[in-house]
């Protein structure tokens, strides 16, 4: 029973998707200890991560409880469907943000100075898509403070670098979710709900997220020659770029069966690449 709980707690946060920003703030954390930083440090930041993440997605599916119910794509989702109730629910995310800011002390003072405007946005992303189509960016601003978090955990210090690569993290968040977002085209129309498809039509919101995509692979390779990285982290560029290339091939305002693929599974891929090849040059530059 109690693991069963456990099992559906892990389903409705869908832990599965910490992969998303996750590699982006060990790549980070790397890149500010120019190697590898103190065991404490690393283990700190996981469970920081592990609680910010997790008590935001908790805390989205208790707000959007009752829209979640009307939305035919959306009602069998946990709290609708009664499996867990919005108490535990509730539960799951004061635990969760209270693990994040103890963390968040654990690491350093700016950490913990700064914790309360990670909540805040997190708080915030849940209810934009009541009042503007900004929401994608929202999620997307949320999910890149993951390596600038990092990098602040190591350093103490909030530097460009990491904000540039929050940035990538921001428009490549914002560019597949608004692809997620037109499978609920009709129903966000319907219900008053805004979202980039809802406001701009799906073939325009393809384009917006085409750029968005764009301009996510600019800065990481602004990124690249700011840190001399090497040729490859260059290589684990080019494999993302083809890979949101394909992303943007596979889905068109005519074939829409194929948006899971193009805005999870695929952008699951960058996230890995991104972190292999990024790691791979960390390994080298710490060997030599």
């Amino acid at each position: 029973m109690v693991f069963d709980k456990i099992r559906k707690y892990g389903e409705m946060v869908m832990f599965s998707h910490t992969l998303f920003s996750l590699p982006f703030a060990l790549i980070s954390m790397f890149w500010a200890a120019k190697g590898f930083p103190a065991w404490t440090t690393f283990l700190w930041i996981i469970v920081a991560l592990f609680g910010a993440r997790n008590g935001a997605n908790a805390l989205n599916r208790v707000i959007d409880a009752d829209i979640d119910r009307k939305n035919p794509r959306t009602a069998g989702r946990h709290i609708p469907k009664g499996e867990v109730k919005k108490s535990e629910a509730l539960l799951v995310v004061i635990v969760c943000f209270a693990v994040m800011v103890f963390a968040a002390y654990m690491l350093n003072p700016l950490c913990l100075i700064l914790s309360p405007a990670a909540l805040a946005i997190f708080i915030f992303y849940s209810y934009t898509k009541r009042f503007t189509w900004l929401c994608h960016f929202v999620l997307g601003v949320a999910c890149g403070g993951a390596p600038v978090g990092a990098w602040i955990a190591v350093t103490g210090k909030i530097e460009i670098l990491p904000i540039a690569l929050g940035a990538a993290v921001t428009f490549w968040i914002a560019g597949f979710d608004i692809i997620y977002a037109t499978q609920d085209y009709d129903f966000d129309r319907e219900n008053n709900l805004f979202s980039v498809p809802a406001v701009f039509g799906i073939k325009n919101s393809l384009i917006i997220s085409a750029f968005f995509h764009v301009l996510s692979v600019l800065i990481l390779i602004w990124i690249k020659f700011q840190l001399d990285l090497s040729a490859i982290y260059t290589a684990g560029i080019v494999v993302i770029s083809i890979l949101l290339f394909s992303e943007h091939i596979i889905v068109s305002p005519k074939n829409l069966k194929t948006m899971k693929i193009a805005s999870y599974s695929i952008n699951q891929i960058v996230s890995v690449v991104f972190f292999i090849f990024s790691f791979a040059d960390v390994l080298i530059r710490w060997i030599i």
